[in-house]
């Protein structure tokens, strides 16, 4: 029996295998307007952090300014990416088909991106009325908005879920909406999720027993 009531799932590195391919295009675009950053680069100062945080970011490493189209760009040039080369996270699909308890999906990117790679990856039908969007509420992470919002809306306090998140944003946020979370390291390549998640796990295999 499971020690939780509901649980909810971050998209982005946790259910879809996006975070390559949208930090590999906010790089190309960065690079294109004259900085110099590699994907590394982008993993430590972009994942987990809204759009608009993003871009502030980027501001401080160009010269001039960016584009009043960079944004509309990033989100074309993301999707065709999806499009072509999006994954689901390897071992998701079995956990989501024999998880025995509610559970949703909260992320900070805007409610036509979940649900595309969602769809692209095979796992819209299991979300499909149980998707929260930062967008939806204009309030991201690392603020537990979106989390607290999920949590009331599938009738559960966050001492009854666990959130399962991959970026130390995400991770910050749930603790500060009072729920557990269970960090997924396996692209944590500095180690940072272990300080402040209630548990982590390195493959999809191991996270059934921490449920």
């Amino acid at each position: 029996m499971s020690k939780y009531k509901c649980v909810i799932f971050d998209c982005d590195g946790v259910l879809v295998d996006s975070e390559p391919l949208s930090n590999q295009v906010m790089v190309d675009m960065t690079n294109e307007l004259g900085a110099n950053i590699d994907l590394d680069y982008a993993y430590q100062h972009f994942k987990g952090n809204s759009l608009e945080n993003c871009i502030s970011q980027i501001d401080q490493l160009i010269n001039g300014d960016i584009p009043s189209s960079f944004q509309e760009e990033y989100r074309e040039r993301s999707f065709v990416k999806f499009k072509k080369e999006i994954q689901p996270v390897e071992g998701i699909l079995d956990v989501i088909k024999n998880l025995s308890i509610p559970f949703c999906v909260a992320s900070s990117g805007p409610e036509n991106k979940i649900k595309l790679n969602l769809e692209l990856t095979g796992l819209l039908s299991y979300f499909e009325s149980n998707i929260f969007s930062c967008y939806a509420i204009q309030k991201w992470k690392p603020d537990p908005a979106v989390f607290l919002w999920a949590a009331e809306t599938m009738g559960f306090q966050p001492k009854d879920c666990v959130v399962i998140e991959d970026s130390p944003i995400g991770v910050n946020a749930a603790i500060a909406g009072g729920f557990d979370v269970c960090g997924f390291t396996a692209h944590d390549y500095r180690d940072e999720l272990k300080q402040n998640a209630t548990s982590t796990f390195d493959s999809m295999i191991n996270l059934p027993k921490l449920l």
